[in-house]
């Protein structure tokens, strides 16, 4: 299939399965794009947050794009994080995941460094110039540190360096003026990166949703969207809100022995794990795992949400 311009739909951040040894799993990582693919999504977003990709090592994120593009098979557009600090490191991993057969990467702005404007837009620039597959900016100012302004990515897509957005800004006033811009511009896709918005982001205009949730109900956004699409805004905010009750799983952590990352992506794995989609639902180190009765928590909102 040819990579859709603009993006459109329920595409996925898909969570990375581990083993004991944490290494990826994956018979259960292709159990879990089976899952996504009979909850109707429209695309496969590997390697961002929801994935992991920080704390997997180049080996582990090459053999997730290959195993996933390989079971696949072109039926849905596989898109890949090429997420790091720098240009040239940015670059070996476009070169790697588009190898093992991404059809687009996605790209945060360079980070560790305090980034100027202007060396934003040279890395795209230089980026995009290298790529063989389009090119998705990625805004995510809490893990970058950097907040990617609407007019510098509104130009960038008018030069045709970059094919679409995924916004998780959390910015819903600049997430607007770039759905309005990008009116203008032909095949130019805006997707939000919230769970708890959607209904709102395609209204203002937005072509689609990248929500991690979505890797535990599918189903569940899949409809959102396809309510939203069909003017029912009603159902619509009575799916949305049920989706928002699920989301409150991402805070069954302690906030006194580990972080936010720790308690979402352990409260979707473990989720996946009750549901019988994977095998493990231990997380990336250095993340410290949910404990027991964090995990009957879990529990509890899957009940609740109809899951179980």
């Amino acid at each position: 299939m040819t990579f859709p311009t603009p993006l459109t739909g329920v595409v996925p951040p898909v969570c990375t399965p581990l083993t004991p040894e944490r290494e990826v799993d994956v018979p259960s990582l292709l159990r879990l794009v089976e899952h996504l693919v009979a909850g109707g999504v429209h695309g496969l977003f590997l390697l961002g947050s929801t994935s992991e990709a920080a704390f997997l090592t180049d080996r582990q994120r090459r053999l997730v794009v290959e195993a996933v593009a390989d079971h696949v098979g072109r039926q849905l557009p596989v898109l890949a994080g090429a997420i790091d600090m720098t240009t040239p490191r940015v670059l070996e991993h476009v070169r790697a995941v588009t190898e093992a057969g991404a059809e687009a990467v996605v790209v945060t702005a360079p980070f560790y460094a305090r980034t100027h404007r202007s060396e934003i837009v040279h890395h795209y620039r230089r980026i995009a110039a290298a790529s063989p597959v389009p090119v998705i900016a990625y805004d995510i100012p809490s893990a970058v540190h950097t907040k990617l302004p609407a007019d510098l990515v509104l130009g960038l897509a008018a030069d045709r360096v970059l094919a679409g957005i995924k916004d998780s800004s959390g910015d819903l006033g600049v997430f607007r003026e770039m759905v309005t811009g990008a009116r203008a511009l032909a095949g130019f896709g805006v997707l939000t990166g919230s769970e708890v918005v959607v209904d709102a982001a395609l209204a203002l205009g937005a072509d689609g949703a990248v929500p991690g949730l979505a890797n535990v109900d599918p189903h569940g956004y899949v409809r959102l969207y396809r309510l939203c699409r069909a003017g029912d805004w009603a159902g619509a905010r009575a799916e949305q809100e049920r989706l928002c009750a699920l989301f409150g799983m991402v805070g069954v952590g302690d906030p006194a022995r580990m972080g936010g990352s720790s308690s979402a992506l352990g409260a979707f794995k473990a989720a996946l794990h009750l549901r019988g989609v994977i095998d493990c639902p231990i997380t990336a180190e250095p993340q410290v795992p949910l404990s027991g009765a964090e995990v009957e928590q879990v529990g509890k909102f899957l009940a609740a949400a109809g899951l179980l």
